[in-house]
């Protein structure tokens, strides 16, 4: 198996580490991460939140923060405040959640007031590399938008687009397959209509940089032969770099089963704000927190030389 990890993590290694915003990192593991990437020359991090927990949490963790900065806040609704803030003043080029929970952290960024959006809906995009597939590849959107209509999803979709051009050249065009239960169009079943529509946004120009075609399953999207079997005739069967689910439901479950049950590396990345967020999980092991990071670092860099709008 090709170790695509190594291979993103090598992609950093030109970049300077990325001022961080970690927000409520009052969690032993959360620290454990932060040192992780500051380890790997990922992140230049800034704690905010209660000093007296982030602390504590070093301590327990047996973590010396004491050359990391500390802005003070009150609660975990502050310092997702304040790292809203500090992002929309240029003063921190990423946000890496923390001890706090993915509404509340999106919340404080998507607040009209707070500066980071942007003419996209903020999703979230998993990049995965299994051993069974030949290729890393992206699913869309599995923890934040619950149930994207069109519009919505057309957003999603250009923004794993955006993604997997920072990630592996915007001279290449990757394939992306819009998932449904079925690959025929059904008008009593909306994602093989939002799919022939994705299509044909497409085809306008109204999505680009992709191509791309759908409805189709799972298993017509990343294999040929099943593709074959059913008759289908497509530029993408097969041959994915992008999915996109139809819901937050199917895209979790999806995602979770690779990584828990056929040993996916995965790293999690919410793009369309003015900066990269991470949102790691308690479940994540230390290689996905590293991708993590790394991904934001690539998309702040692809930012940075004007590559990504």
């Amino acid at each position: 198996m090709t170790d695509h990890y190594q291979q993103i993590l090598d992609l950093c290694a030109p970049l300077p580490p990325l001022k961080t915003a970690v927000v409520h990192p009052v969690k032993a593991n959360v620290l454990g991460a932060v040192v992780d990437a500051v380890t790997e020359n990922l992140i230049l991090p800034v704690l905010i939140g209660p000093r007296a927990r982030i602390e504590s949490a070093a301590a327990e963790a047996g973590i010396d923060i004491a050359a990391f900065e500390i802005v003070e806040a009150e609660h975990s609704h502050e310092a997702a405040r304040k790292a809203a803030q500090m992002a929309a003043a240029g003063r921190v080029a990423a946000i890496m959640k923390g001890a706090i929970h993915t509404d509340e952290l999106l919340g404080a960024v998507v607040r009209s007031d707070a500066g980071l959006r942007t003419e996209k809906r903020i999703s979230h995009a998993f990049l995965m590399s299994i051993e069974d597939y030949p290729k890393p590849f992206i699913i869309t959107d599995a923890a934040v938008n619950i149930m994207p209509d069109l519009a919505i999803k057309a957003d999603i979709l250009q923004n794993a687009i955006n993604l997997w051009k920072v990630v592996f050249g915007f001279d290449q065009t990757p394939k992306a397959a819009i998932l449904a239960a079925v690959e025929t169009v059904n008008p009593r079943m909306q994602p093989t209509l939002d799919a022939a529509a994705l299509c044909k946004m497409g085809d306008r120009g109204q999505i680009t940089g992709a191509i791309i075609d759908g409805p189709l399953a799972f298993d017509n999207a990343i294999s040929a032969a099943a593709a074959r079997q059913k008759g289908i005739v497509s530029p993408v069967a097969g041959e994915a770099d992008i999915l996109l689910v139809p819901d937050i439901e199917a895209g979790n479950m999806l995602a979770k089963q690779l990584i828990f049950m056929g040993g996916a590396d995965s790293a999690g990345i919410v793009m369309g704000a003015r900066v990269p967020i991470m949102l790691t999980s308690r479940a994540d092991n230390r290689r996905a927190r590293l991708l993590s990071c790394a991904l934001a670092v690539l998309v702040a860099g692809a930012r940075a030389r004007g590559d990504l709008k």
